[in-house]
């Protein structure tokens, strides 16, 4: 995407950081007024609006047109654009306080051993190390991880000489890297996946989803290795010795090191102050991350070099994120305003959600949100649509936390699946094919087979 002029990108900058401290004190109990949020988002949106791609203004226009058929057919149209603003409002400042570790991260060469060390492991332990990476790396750096994790892995498969060899350690490290970083989708608290489901779904928590998603992760893993071993691709040639691995398993200290830290920090404040666990994470990471930057400019005059980081992140890095930002944002807007328009046709239709059995339901969300996906759906659009049209847990006889996991299983589906996510786009990208191929050829079969997996697990979870 081309630059931007400096004020606009100042501009951005500066008012994505003053929604995100309006979001912090909104959820903190220090403002309750939604008034200073929405009047802070309508200009950020119309500046966004001049500087993306048509494709993400397509978004924007959408959301104009779907917000005024709210107002000329909801009569409760203020209450769901209020709604709606919230929604995108907290997206934007979860979205900015995880890109602040990924910006940290960039600049420390320990996160860049810990990759060298993954990619460059041998075929027996690659994937599953690649996958346990992805999933490390995916916790800190979110889709960064895929970025940082391929680069290094097709450094490794240059050396390769053999064009074959080559081709089939390239697919199979990058699907390792993809799928470890879908399976934190489910469990983890920086995850879009849990943040949207536990907001959409009355009742519902991180630490109510987090361990069954932490069992519909380890799905996605184990079937991932499964297959990988079963089907290992057929070689023409032998396969030549492998030099030895340069970096040891100490390589990955940092990394866990950071990532312990973080869940102490956060496990903490939660007991002592009982605010949700997504809130602190939007509190927590970028203090953390101004940490991380003194750490590494501590013989360099840090207060300096922290000013200066910190001016650069507002100023310019938040700017170049304007193309994610409209998406992500207008993805929770859309499904918002579009919810109570749906809701409306399923009732003059006759569609009764209430009447179908709740495993029924169950699987239908799981499956809905992947071929939504290959329509161009964002998983956060789709959840946003279809969670506010579903019956509640208890006329489902079943808890908020089973509806979660069966929304947050369609979600890492969609990841795999579709050819409009950020995953597979990236892995494309590193590997010259098509996001389509990637998503349909790659893990065509990885996610039939993953989701009927899942689909019996969601059925057996609510209904215990």
């Amino acid at each position: 995407m081309s630059t931007i002029p400096v004020r606009s990108s100042q501009a951005i900058g500066l008012l994505t950081l003053f929604i995100g401290l309006l979001v912090l004190a909104r959820e903190l109990g220090l403002v309750e007024s939604p008034a200073p949020l929405v009047y802070a988002l309508l200009p950020l949106l119309i500046l966004l609006s001049f500087h993306v791609s048509l494709s993400r203004r397509i978004f924007v226009l959408l959301a104009v047109i779907l917000s005024l058929l709210n107002v000329a057919w909801n009569a409760d149209w203020r209450a769901t654009l209020v709604s709606a603003f919230l929604n995108a409002g907290f997206i934007l400042a979860f979205f900015s306080a995880l890109t602040t570790l990924k910006y940290a991260a960039a600049s420390s060469p320990a996160i860049r051993r810990c990759g060298r060390f993954l990619a460059q492991q041998p075929p027996g332990r690659r994937y599953l190390a690649l996958t346990i990476g992805g999933q490390l790396f995916g916790l800190l750096l979110n889709y960064g991880a895929i970025q940082l994790l391929g680069a290094m892995s097709l450094v490794n498969v240059s050396k390769e000489p053999n064009e074959e060899i080559r081709r089939h350690r390239t697919r199979r490290m990058l699907l390792a890297i993809q799928r470890g970083f879908i399976s934190i989708l489910p469990w983890s608290p920086f995850s879009f996946a849990i943040l949207i489901s536990t907001t959409l779904v009355p009742g519902a928590s991180w630490k109510q989803a987090a361990l069954p998603g932490l069992v519909s992760g380890a799905i996605l893993v184990g079937l991932g290795w499964l297959l990988d071993q079963l089907f290992k691709p057929k070689l023409t040639t032998p396969v030549p010795t492998r030099s030895a691995v340069q970096e040891s398993w100490w390589s990955l200290t940092p990394l866990l090191f950071l990532l312990l830290l973080l869940a102490l920090i956060l496990g903490l404040l939660h007991l002592l102050s009982g605010v949700r666990i997504l809130v602190l994470v939007m509190l927590v990471t970028p203090l953390l991350s101004i940490a991380w930057i003194a750490l590494q400019t501590a013989r360099r005059n840090p207060l300096r070099q922290i000013g200066r980081r910190v001016n650069n992140y507002v100023t310019v890095q938040l700017a170049s994120f304007r193309g994610e930002t409209v998406l992500l944002m207008m993805a929770g807007y859309l499904g918002t305003v579009a919810s109570p328009l749906l809701a409306a046709g399923m009732q003059q239709m006759g569609i009764d959600l209430t009447v179908m059995p709740a495993w029924a339901v169950l699987v239908a969300i799981i499956w809905l949100i992947p071929l939504a996906g290959q329509l161009g759906m964002n998983p956060i659009l789709v959840a946003a649509l279809i969670a506010p049209v579903l019956p509640d847990a208890a006329t489902l006889g079943v808890t908020p936390s089973a509806i979660v996991t069966a929304l947050t299983a369609g979600w890492i589906l969609s990841g795999v699946s579709s050819p409009f996510t950020a995953t597979t786009l990236l892995v494309g990208n590193f590997a010259g094919v098509s996001a389509a191929h990637v998503g349909q050829r790659w893990n065509g079969v990885f996610t039939l087979l993953c989701g009927s997996m899942l689909s019996l697990w969601v059925i057996l979870y609510s209904t215990q």
